[in-house]
């Protein structure tokens, strides 16, 4: 079976002249900037010079269309991530199955020592805080095999899983287009007759998460009325996205939102002062007078060495690490979400049997093969185990490389090696610092082609989708109960079949939804 076979025939529908897809252009980029589908424009759009009052928005990158998906890979993809949830919920409860990873990859990823040392500080000092929130995201692509079409888990994302708000956004666009413009096109196809389009709530259900986090927290003992912190970059362009989360956070469920730069954690908060809580005190930057008492801290920073440029943003972390707020992610659950992870989960044994790390956390034989059917092949790269020496062979191979992927323990797009580009970077770093890096062998999509309206400009072509399913998860270190594990909606993102990255904010995808076939 193949994408074409079950979409019956050719899509998308050809636009018959340049008025119908100036038409459709506009109708897009006027609907997405009317709710909010729309992002801070990129420095080669608009510079600092140009919009030196930072007013300016444009629409988000968009597909002109929804793009076909397999329902039984959509299903699948939704129905396992409550399984997730609770995997990785057990492997950061884990300190010492994470402290054995963490050793393996620190010593080429001063990024990730950095992280274990703020959890060994505090761990030193002892915790106060129990509850850890995550709101999680799992990527995956459909891989085509023969005539069978699956899932394949490309990573697991364990902090700042970005464009809840968008995707939601997204899906009802395209809801919209189908109801008021596709039924006009002169092309016939699925897209006049009617797409199988699903609802998308995922702003809803991350913002959820974390209000089941919030009100788990409790009122303040200090007297304080309490808040959720986003804790944001500087100059972050994805800031619509984000806004969503705290609209709904503030609107459904009556909760105070407070954005807050990294770079100023020091400065606007401080931990309560002889209180064995460590409570975690926010003042605005506006009355400074009036202070809230954080009992939620989200972080959408913090992901990547770019985050902490100085050593006392190092200090800020290690700050709400060590108070009393609900972090979400901690740090364990951060690292959990090292590709070393992933690795580790999918290495078979040598009987071919259910990894033994997966067996360790899901001792459910019918969940256990639920998530394993969903892993594709990675191998590491130390130079110790029979695994890792032949995938460093396959890697440093000048044909062999060229079915893989090369990842480090990053989130966020743009950090990953792609088939030649892997020997090239192995040759330029020390040999000791292979072994911080993973390689995934490629997942190998249908063939299938959308339109990107991005810039004010359309570009038609092949594409390639990826899968994210959002889930949100509150459990407790000490009982290890797991209070609140749900799935909570979807993201689909969409890029040219020419590009190796995926990530939107990054400027290599675009916004997408399904059309279930």
């Amino acid at each position: 079976m193949t994408m074409a076979s079950i979409t019956g025939g050719s899509y998308p529908p050809a636009l018959a002249n340049d008025q119908e897809r100036e038409r459709l252009a506009l109708a897009i980029k006027d609907w997405s900037i009317a709710n909010g589908l729309a992002v801070r424009p990129p420095p080669a759009v608009v510079g600092p010079q140009g919009d030196p009052r930072g007013i300016f928005a444009v629409n988000a990158p968009v597909t002109l269309f929804p793009s076909p998906f397999p329902r039984s890979c959509f299903q699948e993809a939704k129905a396992i991530q409550t399984a997730y949830n609770e995997l990785y919920a057990s492997i950061s409860q884990d300190a010492d199955f994470l402290e054995g990873l963490v050793q393996e990859v620190a010593g080429g990823d001063d990024f990730i020592a950095n992280l274990w040392d703020v959890h060994l500080r505090v761990k030193g000092e002892g915790y106060v805080q129990s509850l850890d929130l995550g709101l999680f995201r799992s990527d995956y692509m459909v891989h085509q095999d023969g005539e069978a079409l699956q899932i394949k888990q490309v990573e697991f994302n364990t902090i700042a899983s970005s464009f809840g708000g968008l995707s939601a956004q997204t899906s009802k666009l395209h809801q919209y287009l189908a109801q008021t413009e596709y039924p006009l096109l002169q092309a016939a196809g699925p897209h006049a007759s009617g797409l199988d389009l699903p609802a998308n709530h995922s702003a809803k259900g991350l913002a959820a998460g974390l209000a089941d986090a919030f009100t788990a927290y409790g009122p303040s003992t200090l007297g304080h009325p309490t808040c959720v912190l986003f804790l944001v970059q500087d100059g972050e362009r994805n800031v619509f996205d984000q806004r969503r989360l705290e609209y709904e956070l503030q609107s459904t469920h009556g909760i105070p939102v407070f954005r807050l730069p990294f770079s100023e954690v020091l400065a606007r908060t401080s931990i309560a002062p002889s209180s064995p809580a460590r409570q975690l005190l926010y003042s605005l930057p506006s009355s400074p007078a009036r202070v809230f008492e954080a009992a939620v801290v989200y972080l959408r920073a913090g992901y990547g060495p770019g985050d902490y440029p100085t050593p006392s943003a190092w200090e800020a972390r290690h700050q709400i690490e060590r108070s009393g707020a609900i972090a979400c992610p901690s740090v364990l659950t951060q690292l959990a979400g090292m590709k070393k992870v992933q690795q580790v989960l999918a290495t078979p044994e040598p009987s071919g049997g259910v990894p033994t790390a997966l067996r360790r956390f899901v001792p459910s034989e019918t969940k256990a093969a639920g998530l394993l059917r969903t892993f594709t092949n990675i191998f590491p790269m130390d130079d110790t185990t029979p695994a890792g020496q032949a995938a460093r062979k396959m890697a440093t191979d000048p044909e062999a490389c060229k079915k893989y992927v090369m990842k480090p323990q990053r989130e966020g797009g743009g950090n990953n090696f792609y088939r030649t580009a892997i020997p090239a970077h192995l040759a330029s770093i020390p040999e000791a610092h292979w072994g911080s890096f993973i390689l995934m062998e490629l997942i190998t999509p249908p063939p299938l082609e959308n339109i990107i309206l991005r810039n004010g400009a359309l570009e038609q072509g092949g594409v390639i989708c990826e899968l994210g399913v959002y889930g949100t998860c509150l459990w407790d270190r000490k009982t290890k109960a797991v209070l609140h594990n749900e799935e909570s909606g979807y993201l689909l993102r969409t890029k040219g079949d020419q590009s190796e990255e995926g990530g939107v904010a990054a400027g290599y995808g675009c916004m997408d939804s399904c059309s279930l076939v």
